[in-house]
């Protein structure tokens, strides 16, 4: 077939005219069309490492090219994938190849049915092997009378292994970026993968901060079981974690019950990320106060405080020479800090420096007083809400 040998080759190049997951799926499934295979699906089932997401799709159709998605772990309980020729393959690492234009072809799997009212007349699928032992999934349709080919089937067999270390490679990016974003976060992870990996990499960036805690973490966790005290703090944070993120923010540490957070400000309106802020910390309030903790709360329900200030930080790397935490730190964090204590002194809910509400464009904090703060000097007049 024209063109196969260039096919092959463009993989084995790692695809350099398309430098997105999807757009390299879409040229795949192109060029196999232009070296005379009439595809009418072609699909790539990625394994990753990810808490929430098992893998995911690239899934090509002539008419709308390439649609990606994430597949959940509840795909895992799913009776149609378990009994899917994806998860056999996944689950034995062997070939399944069904003619469907054959009336005894074997109907031994979900979606077969499907495929053939739909009109395709075959159906393959093959692990990609990678260097781990581990593998992916490729599959592909075709609606042309008779099935693929001989030679189709040649071709297809021909491209698994440059394809699958174009997936390998590819994967292996993905899998760090997964990574980083799920311990550091999405903006600190984009840095630490452009390089900023030593330690002294620090930059002053204006941002808004976010400190927050749970009201008798201590008491309970002498209660509750191990157990209890871990679905605690992870319904806890589920609280707060999607209204931070929702708002612009960036999640850079959990520390016991307690959780740091920037809002960065760049070339934005200072006044907009402020109220960004703020707008989360009621988000969160409301969440936690709506939220069904199953019996894990003591009487009177789970309460939390979080200090709002707004200034500059230094943000990147801190530790041992081979150890580093990739963090925010400065006298601003300190402020927030202290303030974030004052709010359990003072049993309220929301707090916020001067400086926070100076900027703040949302009008709903007041002063509530002026207060000394453990180790700085003077007295700081501290807003909350009205």
């Amino acid at each position: 077939m024209n063109g196969v040998e260039d096919l092959i080759a463009w993989l084995n190049d790692g695809c350099p005219s398309a430098p997105e997951a999807s757009t390299a799926m879409t040229e795949l499934c192109q060029r196999l069309t232009a070296c005379g295979i009439p595809l009418a699906y072609g699909g790539l089932f990625i394994r990753t490492l990810h808490p929430e997401i098992m893998g995911r799709r690239y899934m090509w159709a002539p008419e709308g090219g390439t649609e990606a998605s994430d597949a959940t772990f509840d795909m895992l309980d799913d009776p149609e994938f378990q009994a899917s020729p994806i998860r056999w393959v996944f689950t034995h690492g062997g070939r399944v190849r069904r003619r469907l234009c054959d009336p005894a072809c074997p109907m031994d799997f979900s979606f077969l049915e499907r495929f053939r009212s739909e009109g395709n007349t075959d159906f393959l699928a093959a692990p990609l092997q990678q260097s781990s032992g581990e593998h992916h999934v490729c599959a592909w349709r075709t609606k042309a009378p008779g099935g693929f080919s001989d030679a189709a089937l040649a071709t297809l067999q021909a491209i698994e292994r440059p394809l699958a270390r174009v997936a390998e490679m590819r994967g292996l990016r993905r899998l760090a970026i997964n990574l980083l974003d799920t311990y550091v976060g999405g903006q600190a992870g984009a840095r630490i993968l452009s390089g900023s990996i030593r330690r002294g990499n620090i930059e002053t960036i204006d941002a808004a901060i976010w400190l927050s805690d749970m009201r008798g973490f201590t008491a309970r966790a002498d209660r509750l079981p191990v157990a209890g005290v871990v679905g605690l703090l992870n319904r806890f944070f589920d609280c707060q974690v999607p209204a931070i993120r929702k708002h612009g923010g960036e999640v850079l540490k959990f520390m016991g019950d307690g959780l740091l957070a920037i809002f960065p400000i760049g070339q934005a309106e200072i006044g907009a990320i402020c109220g960004q802020a703020l707008a989360a910390a009621r988000l969160a309030e409301t969440t936690i106060a709506e939220a069904d903790w199953g019996g894990l709360e003591a009487k009177g329900g789970v309460k939390f405080g979080v200090a709002l200030h707004v200034g500059k930080v230094l943000y990147g790397n801190v530790g041992s020479a081979d150890r580093l935490d990739f963090t925010c730190i400065g006298p601003a964090v300190n402020l927030a800090a202290r303030i974030e204590t004052l709010s359990g002194e003072l049993g309220r809910t929301i707090l916020a420096s001067s400086d926070f509400a100076r900027c703040c464009a949302d009008e709903a904090l007041m002063p509530i007083g002026d207060y000394v703060l453990r180790g700085l000097a003077g007295r700081k007049r501290i807003y909350g809400l009205r």
